[in-house]
C-alpha cells in the first residue's frame, strides 16, 4: 500500500527524504532551480555527504552545491552559466580539474533516455545521439550488431530521489506543471524512493487542470507549500483556457547575473552566506528578497514586455554582428533551397542569426518553424529579449513541448528537414566540434541539445569568431561529430565543407586587396586551410542588417558591443561591469 504523502516543512522534506550517498536527481521543467536544493545546501553544507547530483543544466547556482563539498559526482548535461551569457564557470571547472567532483557528461535526449530506461524498467534504451563523439566512451553506452543493424543503447540511470518545484498540488499529492517541460518527468518516474516536490499552491481538486497534471501522487513523498519556490527561476502558469490557479512570474534573470559574478570573485562565499546559509527559512528568504521585487516579477509574467530599447544605428558593425548577418543570409536561402521545416538554434549569437534569417524566410513565404530544446516549436522571438528560453516567447509557440518530442521526434524526425545553427569552442577542419573541454587545458560548458541537434539536423550551419584557438587541426574532445556541417561562418568569411574538409569559399569585403584578406583568414586557421577555386566575397553588412539583429539584443549581450548590467542581490538596482561573451 502507498504511503500518504507527507506535507511538511522545507526543512523537513529535505532531512527526512535525502540520505547521505543518494543520487539526487533535480528535475527541469522550465523552472530552473528549487527552494529544495537550496535547503539541500544548507543541511548538507561542509559534510562528506557523497551526493551523485543528477542534473541537466547546473547554470551558475549549481556552483553553491559544489562550494558545500557534498558532491562526489556530477550526472549532467551541461556545467556552466546561462545568464546573461552562456559561458564556462570558474567553480566548475576547477572542482572537475582538480577532481574532487567526476563529472560524468552526455547530451541532452540521451540523459533523458537514461532516466526513461529506467523509468520503464528495461535494460536499455536505443539512441541515435552520441556515435562518434567522445562521449561514446562512456560506461553507459554501447553500439550492438542487431538483425535491424548497428544500434547505439544507454543504460538506466536510476535517482534515489528527485527533487521538482510544481505549480500546483492536490491535497492526494498530485502534480500540475505547466509545460514547456524540458527533460520532461520520467526522472521523477524513475526515482527509487520518489519526488519530494514544493509547489505555489495546494488545492482541494485539480481535476478541471487534468491535462497539466504531469506526476501522480503515489510517486511523491512529500510536499512544501513554498510560493516563488522556483526562485531564481520562473514559473510559467500556462496558457489561457487551461491556466492553472496560481499567479506565474518571470525568471529573476539580475538574480542570476549576481549569482555568476559572484562565482568569479572572492566574496562568493560572502554571497553565499548571505542567500543560502543565513536565511532561516524560505520565509526569511523571500522577506530578503523584498515584494516590490517578486510583484515586479509576477507583471512581468501577466503582461508582455514594453517596446525594446532604442537601438544605436550609427556605430560600425562588430565582428559578431557581421558573422550573425552573412549566417541569417546562408540561413534563409538554405531554408528556401531545402526547403526546410524546421531551424533549431543554439543560444547567443547563432540564436539571434537564426531568428533574423528565419523572419526573412517567412517574408518570402516558406512555412519554417523555429524550434528550442525547452520545448518551444514554432515560437515568434520578442524584440528586445534576445534570451532563447524566455517566458515571453511561450505564448506565441504553437506547441509546448519537451526536450524529446522537440529534438527526438521533430527536428530530428523522419519526417522532417531541419537544420541546426550552434556556436562552438573548437571546431576542426573535418567539422568536429568541441563544447566540453580542452584537451590539457580548461572544462567548458558540455554538450547540451548541441550533440543531439548535431547529429540528427539535416544540415548544420556553424557560427564563430576566426581565431587559432577556435579553429584547431584536431578536437581532443569531440563533442559533436561534423559529418552533417555544410558551412562555418565568421566575421572574416565562411568556410564550406568540401569532400569532408572545410575550406575557404567565401572572404569578407574590405578596403584591403582579397589576397590581404584571404592571407588573415589563413593566418588565423589552425590547420592548412585550402582556398576555393571560385572564391567569392561577401556583401557588406548594412545599417538597416545591424538595427534588425540589435532589436532582438539591444544590450548587447551577444553581439560583441558595449557592457552588460549586473545587479546587486538585494534589489534592482544595477551596476555595470564587463562581459566576455564566447
Amino acid at each position: 500500500m502507498t504511503e500518504p504523502v507527507d506535507f511538511c516543512r522545507l526543512d523537513e522534506a529535505i532531512a527526512r527524504y535525502v540520505r547521505s550517498g543518494d543520487a539526487v536527481h533535480v528535475m527541469m521543467g522550465h523552472s530552473r532551480w528549487s527552494a529544495l536544493v537550496r535547503e539541500l545546501a544548507r543541511q548538507h553544507w561542509g559534510k562528506p555527504s557523497r551526493l551523485t547530483l543528477i542534473m541537466a543544466s547546473l547554470s551558475s547556482l549549481g556552483a553553491v552545491l559544489f562550494r558545500a563539498g557534498c558532491l562526489e559526482k556530477v550526472v549532467t548535461v551541461y556545467s556552466g552559466d546561462s545568464f546573461p551569457v552562456f559561458t564556462p564557470n570558474p567553480v566548475f571547472q576547477e572542482a572537475y580539474g582538480s577532481g574532487a567532483v567526476e563529472v560524468e557528461n552526455w547530451s541532452f535526449l540521451t540523459y533523458i533516455q537514461r532516466l526513461r530506461a529506467a523509468a520503464t524498467g528495461v535494460p536499455a534504451v536505443v539512441t541515435g545521439s552520441v556515435r562518434d563523439s567522445s562521449m561514446a566512451g562512456n560506461d553507459a553506452y554501447q553500439e550492438v550488431d542487431t538483425a535491424f543493424g548497428r544500434v547505439g543503447l544507454v543504460a538506466p540511470l536510476v535517482p534515489d530521489v528527485t527533487l521538482v518545484h510544481a505549480a500546483v498540488a492536490d491535497r492526494q499529492g498530485n502534480l500540475a506543471i505547466a509545460p514547456p517541460m524540458f527533460e520532461g518527468v520520467v526522472g521523477a518516474l524513475a526515482s527509487r524512493r520518489g519526488v519530494i516536490a514544493t509547489v505555489e499552491k495546494v488545492v482541494d481538486d485539480l481535476r478541471p487542470w487534468s491535462t497539466l497534471v504531469r506526476i501522480p501522487a503515489h510517486r511523491v513523498r512529500a510536499v512544501v507549500e513554498a510560493p516563488f519556490g522556483a526562485h531564481p527561476g520562473g514559473v510559467y502558469a500556462g496558457p489561457e483556457g487551461t491556466r492553472l490557479p496560481v499567479r506565474g512570474y518571470l525568471e529573476d534573470i539580475p538574480f542570476w547575473i549576481s549569482v555568476r559574478e559572484a562565482t568569479r570573485g572572492a566574496d562568493f562565499d560572502a554571497w553565499v552566506r548571505e542567500w543560502v546559509l543565513e536565511p532561516a527559512d524560505h520565509e526569511t528568504y523571500l522577506a530578503k528578497l523584498g515584494p516590490e521585487r517578486l510583484a515586479d516579477l509576477v507583471r512581468g509574467a501577466e503582461h508582455p514586455p514594453a517596446a525594446p530599447p532604442a537601438v544605436r544605428r550609427d556605430d560600425a558593425p562588430t565582428g559578431a554582428e557581421k558573422a550573425a548577418v552573412w549566417l541569417a543570409d546562408l540561413l534563409a536561402r538554405r531554408v528556401a533551397e531545402m526547403p526546410a521545416d524546421t531551424v533549431l538554434a543554439g543560444a547567443g549569437l547563432a540564436n539571434l542569426a537564426a531568428w533574423v534569417g528565419v523572419g526573412r524566410a517567412r517574408e518570402a513565404g516558406h512555412e519554417v518553424a523555429l524550434a528550442a530544446e525547452l520545448g518551444l516549436w514554432d515560437y515568434t522571438p520578442t524584440p528586445g529579449d534576445p534570451f532563447i528560453f524566455s517566458f515571453h516567447n511561450f505564448p506565441s509557440s504553437s506547441m509546448l513541448l519537451d526536450t524529446e518530442q522537440v529534438l527526438g521526434n521533430l527536428v530530428n524526425g523522419a519526417r522532417f528537414r531541419s537544420i541546426a545553427c550552434v556556436g562552438a569552442a573548437q571546431i576542426d577542419r573535418r567539422g568536429d566540434i568541441n563544447t566540453t573541454r580542452i584537451e590539457g587545458g580548461p572544462y567548458l560548458v558540455g554538450s547540451g541539445g548541441g550533440n543531439d541537434v548535431i547529429t540528427g539536423a539535416d544540415e548544420v550551419l556553424v557560427v564563430g569568431a576566426m581565431g587559432r584557438r577556435r579553429f584547431v587541426e584536431k578536437c581532443g574532445y569531440v563533442t559533436s561529430p561534423g559529418r552533417r556541417v555544410r558551412a562555418v561562418v565568421t566575421d572574416l568569411g565562411v568556410l564550406t565543407m568540401r569532400d569532408g574538409e572545410l575550406v575557404l569559399t567565401h572572404v569578407a569585403p574590405g578596403p584591403e586587396p582579397l589576397a590581404d584578406r584571404v592571407a588573415r583568414v589563413r593566418e588565423r586557421c589552425g590547420w592548412d586551410l585550402a582556398v576555393s577555386p571560385h572564391l567569392r566575397e561577401l556583401r557588406e553588412v548594412s545599417t538597416a542588417d545591424v538595427e534588425e539583429l540589435r532589436s532582438y539584443d539591444p544590450e548587447g549581450h551577444f553581439l560583441g558591443r558595449g557592457r552588460t548590467p549586473v545587479p546587486t542581490p538585494g534589489s534592482i538596482t544595477e551596476r555595470k561591469a564587463d562581459v566576455h561573451t564566447r
